[in-house]
């Protein structure tokens, strides 16, 4: 079993912007800014804008928040996105999700420019995708693919089984790995929480993508010898052994299914910092379609 090292592999790939970003500065360009806009108080969602601006400055990038009160009106939130479409100092932003209840999270996602939108998730972006031609590819599902294609796992013809179906990570997910690509051509199958025998699915899996939410939901019994399981979730579990009074478990129960696979994410360490990663690699891009 080998761990495929997140942690590890962005930190390579952050040293590789910061080298693109000196050569863009050398060659006149301005330094690549990235945006957020963050709604209300969430502590994850300031913990996640937190993490992406402190890759900014690791690798050179200038980096804005922009602090909205939860009460804040769609219209309001509408208005700030097309601040950020028009500002030409800022080369890519994300609205940090989730979002209050009572703005629509398409409306806002459809609102953003897609020459911007380096989270992926405008339509035009995700058409693309769908259809294989240059995008900005949704970071997580980017950043898995950046993982398997640098720890050099063969994917063609491998019977690839995606666990969840968010437009953020599982249908992604499923579209690229069924592309014609180096790293592709698998044969896909989507499952969620409508499927019935997961069971028989995930036991044929050579590659298994958990994206569901339910922490340690696969277990050993779940899983072929040799797979490779990418875990993507990350959930705090109350635990009172620890300082902090919780842990961070992801939707694989890492000590059952670790000892079967060929390769397998830990969590935390695995997908999260290549989310973060990800979303740097497209804003350079965005930098670098606007000189």
């Amino acid at each position: 079993m080998q761990l495929l090292n997140g942690k590890a592999l962005s930190k390579t790939i952050k040293a590789e912007i910061k080298q693109s970003v000196r050569e863009l500065l050398s060659q006149g360009a301005k330094r690549p800014h990235l945006a957020a806009i963050l709604v209300g108080n969430n502590g994850a969602s300031q913990t996640y804008v937190n993490h992406k601006v402190k890759a900014c400055k690791q690798v050179g990038f200038d980096s804005s928040i922009i602090r909205l009160d939860e009460n804040i009106s769609e219209a309001e939130l509408l208005k700030e996105v097309q601040a950020l479409n028009q500002n030409e100092a800022i080369d890519g932003f994300i609205v940090q999700l989730p979002l209050p209840k009572h703005i629509d999270v398409n409306t806002v996602t459809q609102a953003v420019d897609p020459r911007k939108d380096v989270d992926g998730f405008h339509p035009m972006n995700t058409g693309k995708m769908a259809q294989n031609l240059p995008c900005f590819l949704p970071a997580t599902p980017y950043g898995i693919i950046q993982m398997l294609e640098r720890y050099e796992i063969n994917t063609s013809g491998k019977n690839c089984v995606v666990i969840g179906r968010s437009n953020i990570v599982g249908r992604p997910m499923s579209i690229l790995l069924s592309r014609n690509h180096k790293v592709g051509n698998c044969t896909v199958t989507l499952c969620h929480s409508r499927t019935k025998n997961l069971l028989q699915y995930t036991q044929a899996a050579d590659i298994l993508v958990v994206a569901l939410g339910k922490p340690e939901f696969v277990q050993a019994h779940m899983v072929k010898e040799g797979a490779v399981v990418i875990d993507v979730g990350i959930t705090r579990v109350t635990d009172a052994t620890k300082k902090r009074g919780y842990r961070l478990a992801g939707d694989v129960k890492f000590d059952e299914v670790a000892p079967k696979c060929s390769y397998i994410t830990p969590v935390p360490g695995g997908v999260g910092p290549m989310t973060v990663s990800s979303l740097l690699l497209n804003t350079l891009q965005a930098a670098r379609e606007k000189m």
